[in-house]
């Protein structure tokens, strides 16, 4: 009787064990990588999502994110051709996501509390940082996007 182990020797050779190895250390190095460009932080709102011709997708749970990395692309597609260059990786292309990253550990609603005071959500939002923009209709587009943003999520609560 054939073991389950020299049954999948048998059906995958060893070129493409190593690269399924390659691959899973891939995934498992996301933070790591984006620690080293300074965005740490960003690795708990995103994740590679998979690599399907030898494009990086990494996908993100906010446009903000998306936003930040994509400052970083280049630097961080460098940093993955170095680490892995048998993959062939050519390009990183950036998405956004429709559910939960895999290492958020807040959920929006709460992320949005710490940004803004719901409770005077109906007044005016926490005005942290406002004082610096210069442009008042920049400035007040952020206003009410924040007003916005802390009333649905002020909603979602009671619900």
């Amino acid at each position: 009787m054939k073991t389950a182990g020299s049954i999948l020797s048998a059906l995958f050779d060893e070129q493409f064990m190593k690269k399924a190895e390659g691959a899973s250390k891939l995934f498992d190095s996301w933070t790591d990588i984006t620690e080293k460009n300074g965005i740490a932080s960003a690795a708990a709102h995103s994740r590679i999502k998979d690599l399907d011709r030898g494009i990086l997708l990494v996908e993100m749970d906010h446009p903000g994110w998306k936003q930040i990395l994509q400052t970083k692309q280049s630097k961080l597609l460098n940093d993955f051709r170095r680490r892995f260059p048998d993959l062939n990786i050519s390009g990183i292309s950036l998405m956004l996501g429709k559910g939960e990253s895999q290492k958020a550990e807040t959920s929006d609603a709460e992320e949005a509390e710490e940004l803004f005071d719901t409770e005077q959500a109906d007044v005016e939002p926490t005005v942290r940082g406002y004082d610096a923009i210069k442009d008042e209709g920049f400035k007040e587009a952020l206003k009410e996007l924040g007003k916005s943003i802390a009333a649905r999520e002020k909603s979602k609560k009671r619900s």
